[in-house]
């Protein structure tokens, strides 16, 4: 509390706010702000969120960007947090790249967002299958446009990425499905083409796109 009672505002760990392009999912390629929760053992600094929203301003009018990726760490973990900079007004769209294990906590930042990206790695249980197509449903139903990027990790099997990509689609006909296997995976493995036209045929909005690496690209 602030010495006069008030509650201070909220403020949240980020591991900075870098310009990139960004390197997954449908904005692949774009040009953004990414405003990056600090994970374990990353250098943070504190921000207000009051700081965070003027910082954005100052940036965006140094130069131009597509828009803004919250990401990082966990981000529904501090929604308060989100919700306080962005209800003052930022001045471009803003995703939201995250593991989508908190669709309970969307609901409140939903209105705030230009793109809810749930990101997979193919090698998910159930449970957290179940939950990230729930974040796909509650997007779709508040007609906010969503998408599922998929990178690839330990080598899942072709029947688990397609039924990734079933199981996105019947949460809603309008997710966008957009597979990033490495530069070097694409370019060599031709299993990548027959696999397409098998996740074409489940459904319609499906892209294979190679992973553009870090420093130039940024998730």
């Amino acid at each position: 509390m602030s010495p006069i009672g008030k509650p201070l505002p909220p403020g949240a760990a980020l591991a900075g706010i870098p310009s990139a392009i960004r390197s997954i999912g449908p904005w692949a390629g774009r040009r953004q702000l990414f405003v990056r929760f600090a994970g374990i053992a990353e250098t943070a600094t504190m921000f207000t969120a009051e700081a965070l929203r003027s910082e954005l301003m100052r940036l965006t009018q140094r130069s131009v960007y597509h828009s803004i990726a919250i990401c990082g760490g966990d981000p529904l973990g501090e929604t308060d947090f989100i919700v306080a900079a962005l209800e003052g007004g930022v001045p471009l769209g803003v995703m939201l790249d995250h593991d989508g294990q908190r669709p309970e906590e969307l609901a409140r930042v939903i209105g705030l967002l230009a793109l809810v990206q749930v990101t997979m790695t193919g090698t998910e249980d159930d449970a957290a299958v179940a939950r990230a197509m729930a974040t796909l449903r509650h997007a779709a139903e508040k007609q906010v446009a969503h998408a599922v990027a998929l990178v690839p990790e330990a080598n899942p099997s072709d029947g688990r990425l397609l039924r990734i990509v079933e199981q996105a689609k019947a949460a809603s006909a309008e997710t966008s499905v957009v597979v990033h296997p490495t530069m070097e995976s694409l370019s060599s493995d031709r299993s990548w083409l027959a696999w397409l036209e098998r996740a074409t045929g489940v459904h319609g909005d499906v892209r294979l796109l190679g992973r553009l690496p870090a420093p130039t690209g940024m998730r």
